[in-house]
């Protein structure tokens, strides 16, 4: 399959081939998925397009909270981490000081983890703060359903009560299956149910990109 191109395996079972996507179950084995192929209709977001975005979100999280203080921010696995990082050194620049930054992995928390792997893959999660009465800024990459989400903010009310959640997301696709609006936005694309969103960042897939792809006819 795909024999001598470069290839891997995301949290979401893209696997992912010079410009062809397949994906399937979210977190299982290469060999465990139920793969549906994609290819890559357009490129709509290149590297200065992703940071200009993370740089706006950054600076609409600290209108909303009139500053930092109380504010911390969680990155869902995987995407979702680098992103938390980026805001916060952009937080950091803006406002001379930098928000704590947690990791949140959500796999047993999914509404599906019956359906999965007897062996999920987990990233772990790494949270060394209070979140009691603390504004927490859930991040991640794409929403679609809403259903990571849901997962995201059930993790977190077992962690702690905070005082708010709010949501920042790169890319909003819609669909969504659950009642869950981002508060900040990198960018709205409506898209098909044979479409998918795939977001590249540099510490994961070696370069910053959105790319837009849609489902291999049989």
């Amino acid at each position: 399959m795909f024999t001598g191109l470069l290839a891997y395996i995301d949290m979401r079972g893209f696997f992912c081939a010079s410009n062809r996507i397949t994906a399937g179950k979210e977190r299982v084995s290469a060999q465990e998925v139920t793969m549906r192929e994609f290819f890559e209709k357009s490129v709509l977001m290149d590297e200065a397009a992703v940071q200009r975005a993370l740089m706006r979100i950054s600076h609409e999280i600290v209108e909303k909270n009139k500053g930092l203080e109380n504010l911390v921010l969680i990155g869902i696995q995987r995407r979702g981490v680098p992103m938390a990082a980026r805001i916060a050194d952009n937080l950091e620049k803006i406002e001379g000081m930098r928000p704590p930054v947690g990791v949140l992995d959500i796999t047993f928390y999914r509404d599906d983890l019956s359906k999965l792997s007897s062996h999920p893959v987990v990233n772990g999660t790494d949270i060394p703060f209070n979140i009691n009465d603390m504004t927490v800024v859930l991040i991640d990459d794409v929403l679609f359903t809403g259903r990571t989400v849901r997962a995201g903010i059930e993790a977190i009310f077992d962690m702690g009560r905070p005082a708010a959640i709010e949501l920042a997301i790169m890319i909003d696709r819609g669909h969504r299956q659950l009642p869950f609006r981002p508060d900040f936005v990198g960018k709205n694309i409506p898209t098909s149910n044979t479409e998918s969103i795939h977001v590249e960042l540099t510490e994961i897939d070696g370069q910053d990109r959105v790319v837009l792809c849609d489902e291999v006819k049989a």
